[in-house]
């Protein structure tokens, strides 16, 4: 059927490792014919703002686990702390390989580790990124038309949008809108919707993120911008990095929207710098916040280790007692539950929906 050689063509690993092949060739090439003005602005950019860029950039991404840590609790799987930080930041490394739905799936298996239905997870997973994405465009869209106004008439409409996305934030009518996708590409509705007090805690946190990652651009863009680093340049910030994140992740052919975030936060700041100096922009937010991606996996595998010697001293100890060490150890500390192609078919409820890209 025509739909499913579309499928396999869009999820085909030589047409998404061409995109990203097509990708680097350009920014080379972006790279060597401006490189006089591409090494001067290297120059420029101060260690302290790239360090200062990535320390936001961690605790951006930690106001975001905080997020989907309290959809997931209104749903009724609450986490530690450090579980929550496991399984959330291994599982969003999936982010980087082609493919639209290893990042959600990485993080239903790991989930299980704790008890948790896949279904669940995913749902979590899924109403999180549509509030980080809804979240992403309000920023925008009250933003950059403040900046200038020029600004104004090129960006109307994401100021348009704003109210409609602002509605979608209702709980009804995320689950309303995910359960269509799924339907779509045959897959069941979400568990169920979250509730307003569970929405209202996630959209915080998520607010408080999107502020970080604001600052984490401000700090690399207003050594560039002309205005220098009032008000207008942190609005700019903001809500050129927000559209391009939201650009990067809505084109789903690009593993962690490398590409076309970056192109999109150059066209955004073209006005206020030059072309070679959006380009260094770019480039080095990206390096920061792959930066904190990692960092934040480094933590999650520490974890993982430090949990599995816990469950084994556990499981040794309930042995020289005499007893089996799953009815002593801690539930927190079990070692992790095989996956579900070793250990067994999942029931068919509990399998999830597979239709989205983490960034």
């Amino acid at each position: 059927m025509p739909g499913s050689r579309v499928t396999r063509l869009r999820e085909s690993p030589w047409l998404r490792g061409g995109l990203l092949a097509v990708v680097v060739g350009l920014a080379v090439y972006e790279y060597a014919s401006h490189w006089t003005q591409v090494r001067a602005d290297l120059a420029k950019l101060a260690g302290y703002d790239v360090a200062g860029a990535a320390l936001c950039a961690i605790a951006g991404l930690f106001c975001m686990m905080l997020a989907w840590r309290a959809l997931l609790a209104d749903l009724g799987s609450p986490l530690p702390l450090p579980a929550a930080i496991r399984v959330m930041f291994i599982g969003q490394l999936g982010k980087y390989v082609p493919g639209a739905v290893w990042a959600v799936a990485a993080q239903v298996e790991l989930a299980r580790d704790y008890d948790v239905p896949r279904r669940r997870s995913a749902t979590a997973s899924l109403v999180g990124m549509a509030t980080t994405l809804v979240m992403a465009l309000v920023a925008a869209g009250v933003t950059l038309p403040l900046t200038s106004a020029s600004a104004a008439r090129h960006y109307w409409w994401v100021l348009a949008i704003t109210p409609l996305a602002v509605a979608c934030l209702y709980p009804p009518v995320i689950k309303f809108g995910l359960d269509l996708v799924l339907k779509v590409v045959r897959r069941p509705p979400l568990e169920k919707s979250v509730s307003v007090r569970g929405m209202a805690r996630a959209l915080a946190w998520t607010a408080l993120g999107w502020l970080f990652y604001g600052v984490h651009a401000w700090l690399l863009i207003s050594e560039f911008a002309r205005h220098g680093g009032g008000w207008d340049v942190f609005a700019l910030s903001l809500g050129g990095y927000a559209l391009a994140w939201s650009v990067g992740f809505l084109i789903i052919f690009f593993p962690g929207g490398i590409g076309p975030r970056e192109w999109a936060l150059i066209a955004v700041l073209a006005p206020v710098m030059s072309s070679a100096s959006a380009l260094v922009v770019a480039l080095a937010s990206r390096v920061v916040m792959s930066v904190g991606d990692l960092v934040w996996a480094g933590v999650g595998l520490a974890i993982g280790r430090a949990q599995s010697r816990s469950a084994k001293a556990a499981g040794r100890s309930a042995e020289a007692r005499g007893r089996p060490a799953d009815e002593t150890a801690d539930p927190d500390l079990r070692p992790p539950l095989q996956p579900a192609s070793l250990s067994g078919p999942a029931k068919p409820s509990d399998s999830p929906p597979s239709t989205a890209q983490d960034q």
